[in-house]
């Protein structure tokens, strides 16, 4: 099926997963949603996409890396005060 418009129609898959980034891109403009999603057309900033992809990813992996620290930290804390009572206690 054409339009004159817009050219083939994509009929969405029944079932599909909509991420929560789809919502967002929807709310944002509704337009663009459709050209990506149903048109299948790249958007023009796809460089800047993912720069923002590499830098969220990275960011993912530093917050990983403080909350495995944190948790290093509190058990050498835990270890240091238990040395202080095995001493304190001799």
């Amino acid at each position: 099926m054409e339009d004159s418009v817009t050219g083939p129609r994509r009929t969405p898959i029944k079932g599909r997963v909509i991420r929560a980034s789809e919502l967002g891109q929807y709310a944002y403009c509704a337009r663009a949603w459709w050209l990506q999603t149903i048109r299948e057309i790249p958007p023009a900033n796809r460089r800047d996409l993912q720069q923002g992809e590499m830098a969220h990813r990275q960011h993912g992996r530093t917050v990983w890396l403080a909350g495995v620290l944190r948790w290093v930290a509190l058990g050498l804390l835990a270890l240091a005060i238990l040395l202080a009572l095995v001493t304190a206690l001799r």
